[in-house]
Formats: C-alpha cells, sequence, structure tokens
C-alpha cells in the first residue's frame, strides 16, 4: 500500500506578514478608493478621539481631504458607536447596523461587570426609557445618568448609564467627530439617527465578518480575529470556513487563515514612512503584534492608559509623534539612517499638507526616546 503524505503547510515569517497586512490596511501604497470605500473596506476606524480617523484615512488614502470624511458624517453616511472591542469605532451606516448585534455579547459582559451597581433594575424597562429618552432628544450620558437615576434611584448613575449604551446601539450624534468643529457627546439610537432598523447579525452567523477581516487584516489566527472584535468562541465560524480558505503557519507554529486571493506580497516589497494616529487598529487588530510591533518595542507607544501617535519606518513600528505647537516632532525608538530619516521627513511633510493646510510646522527630530 502506498502511503501518502499531506503537503507540508506554508510558513509565513514576520516580514510576510507584516507586507500583507499593510497591503491589505492600504498602507504599502496609498490607495484611490473614497473616503466610505476605504471605511468600509477596514471594517471601521478605531475613533476614541475625534481626529484618529481623519489621520487614519490620510496616511491611507490618495487625494484625501478631511472634509471628505466630515461631509460623509455629517451626511450620517458614517457614524461614531461603541462596537469592536467595546471602544468608538467610526463604521459605516451599514456596518453599524449589522457590526453592533455581532458584538452584542461582548456587551453583555461588560454589562455583567457594572451588575453590582444594578441591583433592583428592571433591564429591559431600563432599556425602553432609555429609547424613549434619546430618540424624543439626543442625550449625554449626564443627562441620561440624571434621568435614569430618577427612576432607580438606589442604583448607581454610572452603571445606569453604561447599562443603557450596552442594551443599546446609541450613536454620538454631529457635530462631535466632524472636522474642524467641536461639540460633546451627545447620543440617539442608530436607528433614529439612520432612519432604519438595526439588520441581524450577519448570516450565516459571523462568517460575512471573519471574510472581511481576513480581508483588512489577514493572514490570521482565530484569536487574532477574537482580539480584533473583542469576541469568543469564533473558531466555529472559522472552522466551517476552513474549505474556502487557505492556511499558513507562523514561525511558533499558529494556524492562519487567509482568502485564497488575497495579496501577499514579496517580504522585501518596499514599505514607505507612515504616520499614524494614535489607537490605529493596524496596532490593535491581532494577539500576535509582532508582525508590526518589534518585541523590543512592545508597550512603548503606550503609556497607562494612553497611546501615541506612531511612526512606522519599514513597515513597523519605529518612533512615536506629536503635533507641540508650530512643530511636528518626531520621537524615533532607534536612530534612524540618513534615507530613512529623509524619507520620514517627506512623509511629514505630504501629511502636514494634507491635515493642515496652510499652516507651517517645523519638523524636528526629539532624542531617541528610550
Amino acid at each position: 500500500m502506498t502511503k501518502t503524505t499531506s503537503a507540508p503547510v506554508p510558513v509565513l515569517g514576520t516580514r510576510a506578514l507584516n507586507r500583507a497586512t499593510l497591503e491589505r490596511q492600504l498602507l504599502l501604497r496609498r490607495s484611490s478608493s473614497t473616503a466610505a470605500a476605504a471605511v468600509r473596506h477596514l471594517v471601521g476606524l478605531q475613533a476614541q478621539n475625534v481626529k484618529p480617523p481623519y489621520y487614519a484615512l490620510a496616511a491611507r488614502l490618495d487625494g484625501f481631504a478631511p472634509e471628505a470624511l466630515s461631509r460623509l458624517m455629517a451626511g450620517r453616511e458614517v457614524v461614531r458607536i461603541v462596537t469592536l472591542r467595546s471602544t468608538i469605532h467610526t463604521h459605516t451606516a451599514d456596518d453599524c447596523l449589522t457590526l453592533r448585534p455581532l458584538v452584542q455579547p461582548a456587551r453583555d459582559r461588560e454589562l455583567a461587570s457594572f451588575r453590582t451597581g444594578l441591583t433592583g433594575v428592571d433591564l429591559d424597562r431600563l432599556a425602553a426609557l432609555t429609547r424613549e429618552l434619546v430618540e424624543g432628544e439626543p442625550r449625554t450620558m449626564a443627562q441620561l445618568r440624571a434621568a435614569l437615576s430618577t427612576e432607580w434611584p438606589d442604583a448607581d448613575p454610572q452603571s445606569l448609564a453604561v447599562a443603557a449604551r450596552c442594551r443599546l446601539p446609541l450613536v454620538q450624534v454631529t457635530p462631535r467627530g466632524l472636522w474642524g468643529r467641536s461639540g460633546q457627546v451627545a447620543l440617539t439610537t442608530a436607528e433614529r439617527w439612520l432612519g432604519r432598523p438595526a439588520g441581524p447579525a450577519p448570516e450565516p452567523e459571523p462568517e460575512a465578518v471573519v471574510v472581511r477581516y481576513l480581508a483588512a487584516f489577514g493572514p490570521a489566527s482565530v484569536k487574532d480575529m477574537q482580539t480584533w472584535a473583542g469576541l469568543t468562541r469564533l473558531r466555529e465560524a472559522f472552522e466551517r470556513l476552513r474549505p474556502r480558505l487557505v492556511t499558513f503557519r507562523a514561525e511558533d507554529g499558529t494556524e492562519l487563515f487567509d482568502l485564497p486571493d488575497a495579496p501577499r506580497p514579496d517580504p522585501e516589497t518596499p514599505a514607505p514612512p507612515r504616520f499614524l494616529p494614535e489607537f490605529d487598529n493596524l496596532l490593535l487588530s491581532h494577539a500576535d503584534r509582532t508582525r508590526v510591533v518589534p518585541p523590543a518595542h512592545r508597550g512603548r507607544h503606550w503609556q497607562g492608559n494612553q497611546a501615541y501617535r506612531t511612526l512606522l519606518v519599514d513597515g513597523f513600528l519605529a518612533g512615536v509623534w506629536k503635533l507641540d505647537g508650530q512643530a511636528l516632532v518626531v520621537e524615533p525608538f532607534d536612530p534612524l539612517a540618513r534615507r530613512a530619516r529623509a524619507e520620514v521627513v517627506e512623509e511629514a511633510e505630504r501629511m502636514l499638507t494634507v491635515m493642515h493646510p496652510g499652516t507651517s510646522y517645523d519638523i524636528r527630530f526629539g532624542a531617541v526616546r528610550t
């Protein structure tokens, strides 16, 4: 009897994963996509603060202007809502209505951690009352706390407001999020803001989102996607998709899934410098972040709960940056070679022209950040 053996599973090294991810993140070369198409392709943009989505698209799109995203937000074509990893994201209207139900299990887990402050609270009644309040008029969190505390005076006010956010898809209404405008956070339901009901989670189960995640962040493991989504128990969805996917191994043996026709560039493909905002999803969407964050730099773009704006050189995290008065200050983690330094300056000039036209900034290099 002839014994058959299966072909060995190809191994993807760190640089191969880096280049594949950068290509799909529109960071290896800038895309001619519209802002709306890019937000959809990237399955949303992390938006804990107002400005990061604008800087994220400036790094990725050719011809981008901040007003392009601002117009989409003003026109209710994109919205700010808590979804992935219990954090605020800028999503297209369609994704807002489908992703929010998908991540409801994570919202339920978040709610459970506040249960001691919700003793005696009827959560169905809380959801109904909140809907009535915010659909009558957008409310701030402070206004929600006050109104809900009137109904449940013995409950913890913050827990009541968190419960409202967990039970309902609450979006931040404009002018919050518009470029060059200010506005406090005021909330209403996605259904009221968008004028249509939320759809069911993508069917069958989360497979459709798995495919989109791989298109934007792959090749990736099950744990990678779980980290990105803030969900658990996604293994079954990957297994159902296995016949339609290809598999690889990371250097540590982790199984990686991918779409058969997704781009996987040569690991030596040049990767120009990129200035990214704080909380960019490139750095947050994998359990193993070494494809972008060298082990020596792990945690260096954070301090406590605060994230710094980050600089990529040769595709990897290489420093942080900030706007300080009329200067853009780059703080590299290691000394930059002359050519790399010149390329960083060129990219900085481009970014400033796009994001701050008509404003003069000096470009300075701070001391190597230790």
